[in-house]
């Protein structure tokens, strides 16, 4: 019996190794290595490439196209700008191992310039950008689709197999005449925005550096919904990854077709039926607790907002022209406002430019006002003056000048918070002139 147990050992022994060695014919490498091949095989094999949408950790959505070859080259397209989005780039790509299987862009190219950490490429954080990923590891492989995590930043990328159509919409400049279509936007110099479709009007608030879209409508009962979604560029046009829904109609996005400089509209088609978007003086509902929000938060953290551009009035960026502001020895930096300053004799309001002195590598400003902001039950805020600050006089002339002068106006200002961090402060005159404030 013994030697029975024995020998029922030996063999299941001998059975295992067998089943171990079939298992494992190969070593690690050689079956990694057939993998990448795999990989390779399928990405290269698409003859017409892939088009993508990459998100980022910020949720903002780009869309790409991409063509890879066998000698480690890829040609792609993005819909970050109308260059971008219109020449063609070529750099290089590799697929490797890191713990597991990698696609990674080794040299700079249109996905990079969304990871980059100068804000002045992309308009993101400094040092951080769109927290965004130029190194990916491989999700899922299929013929038709290919799933990517970003290994810094963890943003996603779904590659989906191209159709010569697909091709073609960024060969021969579709997409890119979307994007600019979208520009088609800044004709109208009111800063609400309002399409009107199906009977219904719909405000949309379009940041092209955040690549969101906020909509704001009524339904048929009167009731007011918002909806926030990130949007991309494709060969249709404008499109939401979140559609809005109202009752019985569904918008997915909408595409450009023409501006009318007589009505001052722009003809876009949305679910393929005609429709407008139109300038508008107010919102459609007003948040009426924007413009406390904003003044609180600078009064509880002792803080400021700030804006490099100062007003944008009738279609013009930086209107009064700040960004010239400057002394002997300094530069402007920015204007800001500062709420509830606590002082010994109570607490002020502060609008002040800063100004940067290379010699003291340091900000400091000069000159300021102080304003005192009143809350509408309508929502607006009016700021009326004060006085200006204990310092230097204030200029009567120039763009500081003007820009305190527009501060207060009569009619005040709407509040739109726009983001975590930012408000835009526009005129309820005409909403044709606004201020965008960012307090980081």
């Amino acid at each position: 019996m013994k030697k029975y147990l024995i020998y029922l050992l030996i063999v299941t022994t001998v059975v295992a190794c067998k089943k171990d060695k079939s298992a494992f014919d190969k070593g690690a490498d050689d079956r990694i290595n057939e993998q990448l091949k795999s990989y390779q095989s399928t990405i290269t094999g698409s003859t017409n490439g892939w088009t993508a949408t990459l998100v980022t950790r910020l949720g903002n959505t780009y869309s790409f196209y991409f063509r890879f070859n066998e000698s480690n080259r890829v040609f792609m397209y993005c819909d970050l700008d109308s260059t971008t989005a219109g020449v063609q780039k070529e750099s290089s790509y590799r697929l490797k191992s890191l713990q597991q299987p990698c696609l990674l862009f080794d040299t700079y190219s249109y996905i990079h310039l969304i990871a980059d950490p100068d804000p002045r490429v992309n308009g993101g954080y400094p040092g951080a950008g769109m927290l965004s990923d130029f190194e990916f590891m491989i999700d899922t492989v299929t013929t038709d689709s290919i799933k990517l995590t970003g290994r810094f930043n963890g943003s996603s990328a779904v590659l989906r197999k191209a159709s010569a159509q697909d091709r073609a919409a960024w060969e021969n400049k579709q997409v890119r005449n979307n994007l600019v279509g979208l520009s088609n936007l800044g004709k109208i110099l009111n800063y609400f925005k309002r399409l009107t479709y199906n009977g219904t009007e719909y405000e949309i608030q379009i940041n092209t550096i955040l690549k969101t879209a906020i909509i704001t409508w009524k339904d048929a009962s009167g009731t007011t919904h918002t909806i926030t979604t990130p949007y991309y560029i494709s060969a249709t046009g404008i499109q939401f990854t979140i559609p809005v829904v109202n009752g019985s109609t569904t918008i997915t996005g909408f595409t450009i077709t023409g501006f009318n400089a007589t009505t001052n509209t722009i003809q876009v088609k949305v679910n393929n039926t005609d429709a407008t978007i139109a300038g508008a003086i107010r919102p459609v509902n007003p948040d009426v607790q924007a413009g406390r929000r904003w003044w609180q938060w600078g009064a509880t953290a002792q803080s400021y907002w700030f804006s490099p551009n100062g007003f944008h009035v009738d279609g013009v960026d930086d209107a009064f022209n700040v960004k010239s502001l400057k002394t002997d020895s300094a530069t402007y930096y920015y204007f800001t406002y500062w709420p509830g300053i606590q002082s010994s004799s109570g607490s002020f309001d502060a609008l002040v430019p800063f100004y940067f002195f290379p010699t003291q590598n340091a900000l400091d400003w000069l000159y300021g006002t102080a304003p005192k902001a009143s809350f509408q039950s309508d929502g607006r805020v009016i700021f009326t003056l004060l006085g200006d600050l204990n310092a230097d006089p204030y200029p009567t002339t120039g763009p500081a000048f003007k820009t305190k002068d527009q501060l207060f106006i009569t009619n005040g200002y709407w509040f739109v918070q726009t983001s975590e961090t930012t408000f835009d402060m526009v005129s309820a005159k005409d909403a044709k002139t606004w201020i965008s404030w960012r307090n980081q």
